[in-house]
């Protein structure tokens, strides 16, 4: 099994931004929605925080998705932030108003907490210490809080990862296919992120569903191969 590497933790520079904004992730961003929404057919709930909103993507699908719902997006990149929120203005007015957005990293005693729901899509990879992700979520959630956290599955080998790389992000841009190979060195195994899981499950969540991504760069390339949630809960 490859070692893992952090990367950093924020991805706040101007041709990272841009690139990410350009980019076309809307087949696995809605493959995502849609999965939430089978899975969860009572819905989100009032409120959600979308934590590693980035430029807003998942954000802005799910004031869409759901008519009632209102979405805190909460990333540490003040310019992916702004990308989101000049996304925002271009809803229809009912839309954007049920949008806020807050720059913060994560742990953040200032998140609000009592939310239905917590999203996360492709925040815990960047994590040096993924603790920090899953105490966040016990700090904003209100009983009954569905989790849904989305990410990377590091590969077992030098040999895959460099697979992965040119299958999905061959043609990408220089910026999105460096990214993308080192947030697959810097991704959790299945046996991490299932005990990690677990261990939330024991203390404060009754685990609802569980299925470890192979996600590959569905959300890094050209929005081909969708993929499932990591991991999938309910706050008691």
């Amino acid at each position: 099994m490859l070692k893992r590497q952090v990367e950093p933790e924020l991805m706040n520079a101007t041709d990272q931004v841009e690139a990410y904004a350009a980019a076309d992730f809307s087949h696995s961003d809605q493959a995502l929605v849609e999965w939430i929404a089978q899975r969860f057919p009572a819905g989100l709930g009032e409120r959600v925080i979308d934590l590693g909103c980035g430029p807003g993507n998942i954000a802005l699908l799910l004031v869409q998705r759901w008519p009632q719902l209102e979405v805190l997006g909460v990333d540490g990149a003040p310019k992916m932030l702004a990308v989101a929120k000049e996304r925002a203005q271009f809803l229809p007015s009912d839309q954007a108003r049920r949008l806020e957005w807050q720059q913060a990293c994560l742990p953040d005693p200032t998140l609000p907490g009592g939310v239905s729901a917590v999203v996360s899509n492709s925040l815990l990879h960047h994590l040096h210490e993924p603790a920090v992700l899953w105490n966040s979520i016990k700090h904003v959630a209100a009983p009954g809080c569905v989790v849904v956290i989305h990410d990377l599955r590091r590969p077992h080998n030098e040999e895959g990862l460099q697979q992965l790389v040119e299958r999905h992000a061959a043609t990408a841009p220089a910026v999105l296919k460096r990214d993308y190979e080192a947030s697959l060195r810097a991704a959790f195994t299945w046996r991490a992120v299932s005990s990690r899981a677990a261990a939330a499950s024991r203390s404060a969540a009754s685990t609802a569903a569980a299925s470890v991504s192979a996600r590959a760069a569905s959300a890094r390339s050209s929005g081909d191969a969708a993929s499932a949630p990591s991991t999938a809960s309910v706050m008691p």
